[in-house]
């Protein structure tokens, strides 16, 4: 039977079933057996194992050994990235959330390995349990093109003898640069293709995901009415501030405030125009979800209400402290090429902003992959950090447990979560 309210493909239900049937023929369990809300819960503990190893081979591969980063270390920002909040917490429920992160990673670690076929094929599966997912194969795709630009562009300045590529990180002068040579190279016909030729598994999957969405006239499954894409920008301050927060070991340190506010008086006019825009944004394209102001099981509901119903200044007050949650989290990811760079605010724009609903869920991924692409912090910020996320974990299971509530028109218990 299919509900009309599931919005997702039946990713993690085809799963199930190709866990669950194997099972019951092999141990002679009925259906009440095979399809118990504990045997489902277990296919996310597989996903949740899955997506341990999977964390500990992709920083292994994006941060190669060495005698900055020990093995103990690896293992510990692994195990750090395993119990993060938002993901943890669904580990033991029958959400999509743990297989849709598993196939995403697994996609993410074959482009990374050169596997792009095996890769697309894994975006594929990822996609079947959350459209959304596509955006991540967008990304793999930008990854091999990213790393073709960042060669060419190296190759470009050797011509000019020109200052190294590292140099052209920071001032908005290097973006024009690089934003020029971006231009110029993408018009190329020949370019072009051999770009496509590059990424060519990629390509079909979203070709597929285009004619899925013709034929569906939407990306949404069910329940369209609540669902609606729309132009959300606020959901970018949203993103970064979860980030500080869950991050604030890396990004909230006194070293980085002097530095930003030193960066402030450097550039005041750049900030001040960031700033101007940022309002803007706030004030025209700030929308609130009926679920947000309606369903008080989520963490969400709460902060909406304590934090951005204060007083209607509140949402605008709150415009420089994003800015620094945004300079904070770009400083971080100086190691990576500025391509890559672009590539990934490319798609975590793409996978935030249509989001009508400020829903905590939809930043797994994009945190996921910006934590393993920053630096590795010194093992005491890697110890706050873990110590940090198995309280968080602590407090929302208690509440999840403990708290439960009924609703006026209901006679169902309800729970806090996620």
């Amino acid at each position: 039977q299919w509900d009309p309210m599931i919005t997702t493909l039946p990713g993690l239900y085809l799963v199930s079933v190709g866990v669950a049937r194997p099972l019951a023929w092999l141990f002679g369990w009925t259906g009440s057996i095979a399809c118990s809300v504990g045997m489902l819960r277990f296919i996310n503990l597989l996903f949740s194992v899955g997506n341990f190893y999977l964390l500990y081979l992709l920083f292994s591969k994006v941060h190669p050994r060495s005698k900055a980063v020990s093995g103990f270390q690896r293992i510990l920002s692994t195990l750090t990235l395993a119990l993060f909040p938002t993901l943890y917490f669904f580990t033991f429920l029958y959400y999509t959330d743990p297989g849709s992160v598993f196939f995403t990673l697994f996609s993410y670690l074959m482009c990374l390995y050169g596997n792009h076929k095996t890769s697309a094929l894994l975006g594929f599966c990822g996609f079947m349990f959350r459209q959304t997912n596509i955006v991540w194969t967008v990304f793999c795709a930008g990854n091999v093109v990213a790393e073709k630009l960042n060669e060419v562009w190296k190759t470009e300045l050797l011509k000019k003898k020109d200052e190294k590529i590292s140099s052209i990180k920071g001032s908005f002068s290097d973006l024009i640069r690089v934003f020029r040579f971006l231009i110029e190279y993408l018009i190329s016909p020949q370019n072009l293709v051999k770009l496509i030729a590059l990424t060519w598994p990629y390509v079909t999957v979203v070709v597929v995901f285009f004619a899925f969405v013709f034929i569906n006239g939407g990306i949404v499954v069910g329940d369209r009415s609540s669902h609606e894409a729309c132009l959300h920008f606020p959901q970018l301050f949203y993103f970064l501030s979860f980030t500080l927060f869950f991050s604030f070991p890396h990004l909230l340190t006194p070293t980085k405030i002097r530095k930003f506010l030193q960066t402030l008086r450097k550039y005041p006019l750049p900030y001040s125009l960031i700033a101007v825009i940022s309002l803007f944004l706030i004030w025209k394209f700030t929308y609130v979800h009926k679920y947000l102001l309606a369903d008080n099981r989520h963490y969400t509901f709460y902060v909406w209400r304590k934090v951005f119903q204060r007083h209607e200044l509140v949402k605008y007050l709150l415009v420089p402290f994003y800015m620094f949650a945004g300079w904070s989290f770009a400083d971080t990811m100086k190691s990576k090429s500025i391509f890559w760079i672009l590539v990934y605010f490319v798609c975590l724009f793409a996978v935030t902003v249509p989001q009508k609903l400020l829903e905590f869920r939809y930043f797994i991924l994009p945190y996921l992959i910006y934590r393993l692409n920053i630096p590795f912090p010194s093992l005491y910020k890697q110890l706050l950090e873990l110590s940090f996320y198995i309280f968080v974990n602590v407090v929302t299971f208690y509440l999840f447990l403990n708290k439960t509530f009924q609703w006026p028109n209901s006679e169902e218990e309800q729970r806090f979560m996620w």
